[in-house]
């Protein structure tokens, strides 16, 4: 499994898209391009070297930085699904959750589905042999968590502590955006540990921290991971799960 970022509106949005290629087969599927003047080129020029087969569009949720590309990949790929949730434009396939689908040769990807930034959005596992990665869109940040829009505290602490922390440890997280200096700033007026120091001091020294923390990692610094620690519940004044969970949005909004 290779997978390859995409910078789109860099500067403004820091947005990722993703291709994520089959090694056998080179069957790549392309997540969440949003900027098509931006994905395309890039798609194009892996084509021509024959490094890709592009044989579908993956939507992580319809909001129009991740979704609003599809018209314009539709155009160019008539024939490609475009498997997302329910409210993206031109959606022809809305996995069930859980319920896994191939990519080429050895590649198993399990949609789990996580309404609470949007109600249709959708997290992707995928797994080639003891390779994990799980793109999470809007819902899970590199020590950060995705705005309410569509839910609640209660679908956030589902989404993240139930659905995504029951994934294997070792696998690696790819959100939709690279927020991740400004969540380690959030997380700072509230936590202080050495995983926490650790990425601050990496975020110091590279732009970009996609695809290279894990699940088990998340759990160590991002506090709306760890809405039972009680530091994090000292911090907040609060002991519930679900109300801390709350707590800690409404305190990143106005951070």
């Amino acid at each position: 499994m290779h997978i390859q970022h995409i910078k789109m509106r860099w500067g403004t949005g820091d947005n990722y898209a993703y291709l994520v290629t089959d090694d056998a087969t080179k069957d790549t599927l392309v997540i969440d391009p949003a900027s098509p003047h931006e994905v395309l080129p890039v798609i194009k020029e892996l084509e021509a070297k024959g490094a890709i087969k592009l044989t579908g569009i993956v939507n992580t949720h319809h909001h129009h930085d991740h979704s609003g590309g599809n018209e314009k990949m539709r155009q160019e790929y008539p024939s490609l699904p475009i498997i997302a949730g329910f409210n993206s434009p031109a959606v022809t396939e809305t996995p069930k959750h859980n319920a896994s689908f191939g990519l080429g040769k050895s590649i198993s990807i399990t949609p789990l589905h996580t309404p609470c930034h949007t109600q249709d959005s959708i997290c992707y596992l995928f797994e080639d042999g003891d390779d994990r990665a799980v793109f999470t869109g809007d819902t899970l940040f590199i020590c950060g968590s995705g705005r309410f829009f569509e839910g609640t505290a209660a679908e956030m602490d589902a989404a993240l502590n139930k659905v995504l922390a029951s994934l294997p440890d070792d696998t690696k997280v790819y959100p939709g955006h690279e927020y991740t200096k400004s969540n380690v700033k959030f997380a700072k007026s509230i936590l202080s540990n050495e995983p926490l120091s650790k990425l601050e001091k990496f975020c110091n020294e590279n732009e970009v921290t996609t695809g290279i923390f894990t699940i088990g990692d998340e759990k160590t610094y991002n506090p709306f991971m760890m809405v039972d620690d009680p530091a994090i519940q000292k911090a907040v004044g609060l002991t519930d799960r679900v109300e801390v969970m709350q707590k800690l949005r409404e305190l990143k909004n106005k951070f």
